[in-house]
């Protein structure tokens, strides 16, 4: 071996050390990575920052705004929904909730899609009374075995889709990795709907700031608009068709404030005093295109362009607010803000929002302006709860995100247009026209990723340019020489998959997807196999916590212990392995 690839070789050691050890994040270890292949020469300054000009970093960025447009709409919590009233065994839950998580994650970063729906699992459990890591755990499995349906369902398809297009000048295309990813997710679907019996049943969930506060139920007022499903429907079947999730404390018509009999209908301009849990509200006010108290005034103070926001906070002993109606204080004009909900603990309350008195401990919903709502927070005595968001609203423009995704995903299918600039324009488009609003994806941007994809580009491709890869690919070649070609795939999914725990899964494939491309050269083969059981190696780990954003999200949320992972992970990852490579290598012929 050369000094070069001496060099490549124990930095990117190196750097799977620092991975390890956790010190660092894996975006700062990127970062001492590429100066250390900076300093001792391997990378020249020249190519330092090449990475951060490659198409991956703007279509892994431009995925994930895409990714937040869909999570804003709501259009896959509404649909789960609907199904999930018809579901009543845990089993067949488990089966809908992973389903579910498992399609959405093709078309939204699994993380979001898992983020999405989360609480749904929540409530079920609790209509169950049983824990909620009976389904979060398997539905973090299922989301990622989604991911690997579509280019963009995760980094790691991405990659190796640019590596593909190096070796040969043909890219993976969006729905390349389907047939390999949707009759895992079958599969992974059937063990989990049965293996969720291995997790155990006494973990209970860390509490959290929103159980600390005991906030139960918010009240809001909201009126029936043009069109809405709500018109002509009577009281009872209003509830009835939301499940009873939220209940009509009162009905103001013409002025009139009374408290509606179940036979009472329901009309236009009817404004409703609703009560229920925050997620539910947020659910009935979107689906039925109902118009919050208040949330189409012009707010003064704020200027054209201005961001308007909600903000929840509790009312402090010293407020302003206390013992005044937000009528009497004038909120909008003298503060500029809108009171839009308001809960208050062992109370049912009736009265209007501008009408009720408020007192200390209540927690309210103002809306307005980002850039003056802080400081609105001080002068009117309420301190922000910022544990908790809430995206109470109607449902504007709800389906652009779907219809502008599925959009990019018809043009990159049709070649028409590259992929980075597909998705670069669809992102563009979800925050021009408001379906996503600008700070919200610049926050979905997930910028240590980009970071890390961008340093480690230049690093990864020492194996190249110095020849390390060559090296190492000949000798997992030597290896597998005695191998039937089936245990040849099968090897670079299993050192993809044992890999990934220690390493982000993108930089994985960064390291994995050059070495198994030059491995199937050295056997003989074509590369395209060998890099669709890297992604999906490098995309299903199920064995701890740590190697994937999926899993440590649930980790607090289920009450998992490290060790639980590898107890329903590890016959999966298994399972995945001896399915996955006959899987493969049907869809992708290796002569």
């Amino acid at each position: 071996m050369t000094t070069p690839q001496w060099l490549s070789i124990a930095i990117l050691v190196g750097m799977m050390g620092l991975f390890i050890w956790g010190r660092f994040r894996y975006d700062v270890t990127a970062i001492i990575a590429l100066l250390a292949a900076l300093a001792v020469g391997i990378v020249k300054p020249a190519d330092a920052f090449s990475g951060f000009s490659d198409d991956i970093v703007i279509i892994v960025g431009s995925a994930l705004v895409l990714s937040a447009a869909m999570q804003r709409s709501g259009l896959i919590e509404r649909a789960l929904a609907i199904v999930s009233r018809r579901v009543k065994h845990v089993r067949s839950q488990l089966l809908v909730l992973s389903a579910s998580v498992g399609i959405a994650s093709a078309l939204v970063k699994n993380v979001g899609a898992l983020a999405m729906l989360m609480p749904a699992a929540f409530q079920m459990a609790k209509k169950n009374e049983t824990s909620p890591s009976v389904f979060l755990m398997p539905m973090s499995f299922a989301s990622l075995l989604g991911g690997l349906m579509t280019l963009v369902g995760t980094s790691p398809n991405i990659i190796v889709s640019r590596v593909r297009e190096d070796m040969t000048g043909v890219p993976f295309t969006m729905f390349d990795y389907l047939p390999t990813g949707l009759g895992l997710l079958v599969v992974g679907l059937i063990f989990l709907s049965f293996g969720y019996r291995l997790l155990p049943r006494d973990r209970k969930p860390n509490a959290t700031m929103g159980d600390a506060l005991d906030i139960t139920g918010y009240v809001t007022e909201a009126s029936i608009g043009e069109g809405s499903p709500a018109i002509g429907e009577t009281v009872r079947d209003f509830l009835e068709r939301h499940d009873h999730e939220v209940t009509i404390t009162n009905l103001v018509r013409a002025g009139m404030r009374t408290v509606p009999a179940r036979h009472v209908e329901l009309h236009e301009g009817d404004i409703l005093i609703l009560a229920g849990e925050p997620d539910a509200l947020e659910r009935v006010i979107a689906k039925d295109s109902l118009a919050l108290a208040g949330e189409d005034r012009e707010l003064p103070g704020a200027s054209e362009g201005d961001e308007v926001g909600v903000i929840e906070g509790v009312i402090g002993a010293t407020s302003v607010l206390i013992g005044q109606t937000a009528g009497r204080l004038r909120l909008q004009q003298r503060y500029g803000v809108n009171l839009i909900a308001l809960s208050r603990s062992g109370e049912r309350m009736a009265h209007q929002l501008g009408e009720t008195k408020l007192a200390p401990g209540d927690v309210i919903l103002l809306q307005g302006s980002l850039k003056l709502l802080p400081e609105r927070l001080g002068d009117l005595g309420v301190l922000p709860l910022a544990e908790r968001t809430l995206r109470l609203g109607s449902a504007r423009r709800s389906w652009l995100p779907l219809i502008v995704l599925a959009a990019a995903m018809m043009a990159t299918a049709l070649e028409l247009v590259p992929v980075a600039v597909a998705f670069f324009a669809a992102a563009g488009v979800v925050v021009i026209t408001g379906a996503l609003p600008t700070r919200e994806a610049y926050q979905a941007i997930e910028w240590p990723i980009l970071i890390m994809l961008g340093a480690l580009i230049p690093v990864s491709d020492t194996l190249r340019t110095t020849g390390a890869s060559d090296l190492i690919a000949t000798g997992l070649a030597e290896v597998a020489t005695s191998l039937p070609a089936w245990g040849a795939v099968a090897l670079i999914m299993v050192v993809a998959m044992a890999v990934t725990p220690f390493l982000n899964n993108a930089a994985t494939v960064l390291v994995m997807a050059p070495i198994a491309a030059v491995f199937a050269n050295d056997l003989g083969y074509r590369p395209e196999a060998f890099l669709i059981a890297t992604a999906i190696g490098a995309g299903c780990d199920f064995l701890t916590p740590i190697g994937h954003q999926c899993n440590t999200l649930v980790l607090g949320p289920g009450g998992y212990r490290f060790g639980d992972y590898a107890r329903l992970g590890a016959p999966l990852s298994l399972l995945i392995v001896l399915v996955g490579t006959p899987l493969v290598m049907w869809s992708w012929p290796i002569h």
